[in-house]
């Protein structure tokens, strides 16, 4: 199995990769800081250091990193960015564009890059949230990086027609970004974060690898009972 995949140095990223090495998959991996499981694994996982907020090199990245790829069974766009938790209207546009970039259009480069060097893909998985659809109080552009995210692979469904793309909501996943959220953030302000709060430490919020696994069991069940470019909760399934 040949997977490339976005964010893959921590988090569901780093998951999704254990959970891969342990079914024998070949990784293409980028991400800012690298794969910490690349010197273990040097074989099978294809690395690069990658800041995918700058678009401008990304091209070149992809060149480079899969430069021997003639195929690929999986897409994971994984990596995103959280932003601060805060009204909208205190939100630079500046911080929300270069959410934009890395949620966004980062993953709209890869799409193109990948048709126009004709790889064959068989399924692209880009990781959303239930914040592209609930728009809680203080999310804002997390949320609205997460909704372009979701059209913009309805879209891509329309002309990677031999593709299956969906846009999966993981639910709570116990990542690094619940430091931020469950640490630093006010949830008598932003009372949506208690919820996180309340499922930290608990079966309500499992690990990285307990989620990945749980998306890479559901791959063939997300092709067989849900159209190409749809939006779907993991906690539905």
């Amino acid at each position: 199995m040949n997977v490339l995949i976005t964010g893959n140095s921590s988090g569901l990223g780093l998951g999704l990769t254990e959970a891969l090495m342990d079914r024998e998959a070949i990784v293409w991996g980028m991400s800012r800081s690298g794969c910490p499981l690349k010197p273990r694994f040097d074989d099978v996982i294809r690395d690069r250091q990658q800041d995918l907020g700058q678009l401008s090199t990304l091209e070149d990245g992809l060149d480079s990193l899969l430069s021997d790829c003639l195929r690929l069974d999986l897409v994971i766009l994984n990596a995103g960015l959280l932003g601060r938790i805060q009204d909208i209207a205190q939100t630079d546009v500046h911080d929300l564009e270069h959410i934009m970039r890395v949620n966004v259009w980062a993953n709209k480069l890869i799409l193109d890059w990948l048709i126009e060097r004709q790889i064959p893909v068989s399924q692209v998985v880009a990781i959303s949230s239930g914040a592209a659809v609930n728009m809680n109080y203080g999310w804002g552009g997390y949320s609205l990086s997460k909704a372009a995210l979701n059209n913009l692979i309805t879209l891509y469904a329309h002309e990677m027609t031999d593709t299956h793309l969906i846009a999966l909501a993981p639910g709570l996943v116990d990542t690094p970004m619940q430091d931020y959220l469950c640490g630093e953030v006010d949830s008598e302000e932003y009372p949506s974060v208690q919820k996180l709060k309340d499922a930290r430490g608990t079966s309500d919020m499992p690990t990285s690898r307990e989620v990945a696994d749980r998306i890479l069991d559901l791959l063939d069940e997300l092709k067989a009972d849900h159209s190409s470019g749809a939006f779907v909760d993991l906690r539905t399934l």
